[in-house]
């Protein structure tokens, strides 16, 4: 049901404009993405606003994308049960897409990591939603990066969904030809999903390189 997809797409682009960090931001006075690093999301928050900002934008960010996951999968339950993973997918790649690119802050929006949490929660796996939350802490206690641990995230999601998809732990019937065709799409825009993701860390990835990225906890310089 192309129709179906692009809803999906659409709603969850729609909810994922909720720019969090901007409205904080503009709460307190400021243009979030003038500070810090520039980036609309939750790292820049915290480091520029403090521990309360960077808590309300990872909670914002994260729940947008949640219920664009939740709504597609209540909707689209009824409808398509058989391929309602693939909603979910669209659903929350249309978050993600709103919160990286909203059209009314000139498509200058963040990297979509909150709202990725939120997906990973939105796919009620249980094995991806413990292992992608127990690698971040693992990884940002020991390198003090925010980023290395975001994109070891991304990459896991897209890896064990695919993985399980695959091997027909969601709701796919794999010997249906459309809902199996389905399933291999919805591992297609996971991994898009990913790739997104550690594209828009490409600055991170060189600051990484060079030894000068920002740690977690980091004293701004004056």
């Amino acid at each position: 049901m192309i129709l179906a997809r692009f809803l999906c797409l659409l709603g969850g682009y729609c909810l994922g404009l909720i720019q969090t960090s901007y409205i904080y931001g503009r709460m307190n006075g400021i243009d979030i993405r003038e500070h810090g690093s520039g980036n609309a999301g939750t790292t820049n928050a915290l480091r520029v606003l403090g521990k309360k900002a960077g808590l309300i934008v990872l909670l914002g960010d994260f729940f947008k994308a949640f219920f664009a996951c939740l709504i597609a999968r209540i909707v689209m339950g009824h409808f398509a049960p058989d391929e309602v993973y693939l909603y979910i997918a669209y659903a929350g790649f249309g978050a993600v897409l709103g919160h990286n690119f909203p059209f009314y802050l000139s498509f200058k929006g963040g990297k979509g990591i909150a709202a990725t949490a939120g997906i990973i929660a939105g796919t009620f796996d249980p094995i991806i939603m413990m292992s992608c939350l127990f690698a971040f802490i693992i990884i940002v206690v020991i390198t003090k990066y925010v980023s290395v641990g975001s994109i070891v995230v991304v990459t896991i999601l897209a890896v064990e969904y695919g993985i399980f998809a695959f091997n027909g732990n969601y709701s796919f019937n794999l010997e249906n030809e459309t809902s199996h065709n389905a399933m291999i799409e919805s591992v297609i825009v996971f991994a898009i999903l990913a790739l997104m993701a550690i594209y828009r860390h490409k600055a991170n990835i060189i600051r990484l390189i060079h030894h000068e990225e920002n740690k977690i906890g980091a004293k701004k310089e004056a």
